[in-house]
């Protein structure tokens, strides 16, 4: 099995990527993040921070972007990118993570989003999308940072027969 993350450099994303990986070390899972990315739009790229304005869009250097950012957060995950044309909506960029996850039989899928998976979402919310499927479960990150959770005291060896 595998725990897929999108991931599109955002904060969340980022969080995401390290909850994803977390759980991948305790339950000794495959990591992958995947990128999709829309052919030559700058907007969409200026959005999501990957090119300034001023600068050429160029898909190889958004790839090694996001690589980067990723092996930097989750040194074993894989990573995985698809590009999608120039106008794709977000339902086009939903369906594509959505294809990837089921290809990694993907168990669970981590998605960074402030409104994935309320009971009243945006249309163009790609995390809404993603998380409707019904082929894994999915977890959705809604903060930056985790919260706290106490750690869980060792077992008393008090009933352990040698």
């Amino acid at each position: 099995m595998t725990f897929v993350v999108p991931f599109d450099g955002s904060k969340l994303a980022e969080a995401a990527l390290i909850r994803a990986a977390e759980f991948g070390k305790v339950l000794n899972e495959r990591v992958v993040a995947v990128s999709i990315i829309p052919q030559d739009d700058f907007s969409y790229a200026n959005t999501h921070g990957w090119v300034e304005p001023g600068e050429e869009f160029d898909v190889e250097t958004i790839v090694s972007q996001l690589h980067k950012q990723v092996t930097k957060i989750a040194p074993s995950a894989d990573f995985r990118h698809e590009t999608v044309g120039r106008f794709a909506t977000s339902g086009t960029i939903a369906l594509a993570l959505r294809r990837i996850a089921k290809n990694e039989k993907a168990s669970m899928v981590f998605i960074g989003s402030e409104n994935a998976g309320r009971l009243v979402s945006s249309l163009t919310s790609v995390g809404s999308m993603v998380s409707a499927d019904q082929l894994y479960d999915v977890v959705i990150v809604r903060t930056r940072e985790p919260s706290k959770v106490e750690r869980h005291r060792e077992k008393s060896n008090f009933y352990q027969v040698d």
